[in-house]
């Protein structure tokens, strides 16, 4: 005769549901996810330029909280920008690779990186580097610094919206596309 337990009602249960959905609502104030299809995307409108050889392509620009995600493309070598970070920044490189002058470190494709809070550096896409994607998560902002610390400009969630905005504006997208993003 054998000796195995028998399956309690719950335990039935618990298999049956195992596929199911959630049941209950969502807080009536928890914001939208958002699902970014083709995050590369193949429409070069999406990009928005900020510099020579230098766009971004939003994927969350959470106005409440004062980040967002982006995906940073350059298509150029040299300096890109010397900036100060106030809070962390975690970046993930998709394609190229590039360094900070004041690291001795190069962050190639497959490479994710912590830049911690009052973290000063100077971005360069070194020679023969056709193009550099990589995926930044920026907290609170990017200020722009000379070679001694003097400020010379800042971007945070907000100048990221405009900048999306005119961008979509001109480019025929519509000023409204860059919606989708913001939370």
């Amino acid at each position: 005769m054998s000796t195995v337990p028998e399956r309690s009602v719950l335990d039935q249960r618990e298999l049956d549901d195992s596929r199911m959905p959630y049941q209950l609502p969502f807080p009536p104030d928890a914001a939208e996810e958002i699902l970014v299809g083709g995050a590369i995307p193949e429409d070069e409108r999406v990009w928005v330029p900020q510099a020579e050889g230098l766009h971004f392509r939003p994927l969350l620009l959470h106005a409440s909280q004062g980040y967002w995600c982006n995906l940073l493309r350059v298509r150029r070598t040299g300096i890109v920008s010397r900036h100060r970070h106030p809070m962390p920044v975690f970046g993930y490189v998709l394609r190229g690779s590039w360094h900070y002058l004041e690291h001795d470190w190069v962050a190639n494709a497959g490479d994710w990186l912590y830049e911690p809070p009052g973290e000063t550096h100077t971005l360069v896409v070194p020679e023969g580097v056709d193009e550099m994607i990589t995926l930044f998560t920026v907290n609170a902002a990017m200020v722009y610094v000379d070679p001694w610390g003097k400020t010379t400009g800042f971007e945070d969630v907000f100048t990221k919206i405009e900048m999306c905005r005119k961008h979509y504006a001109e480019c025929g997208l519509g000023a409204d596309y860059v919606d989708q993003f913001v939370r």
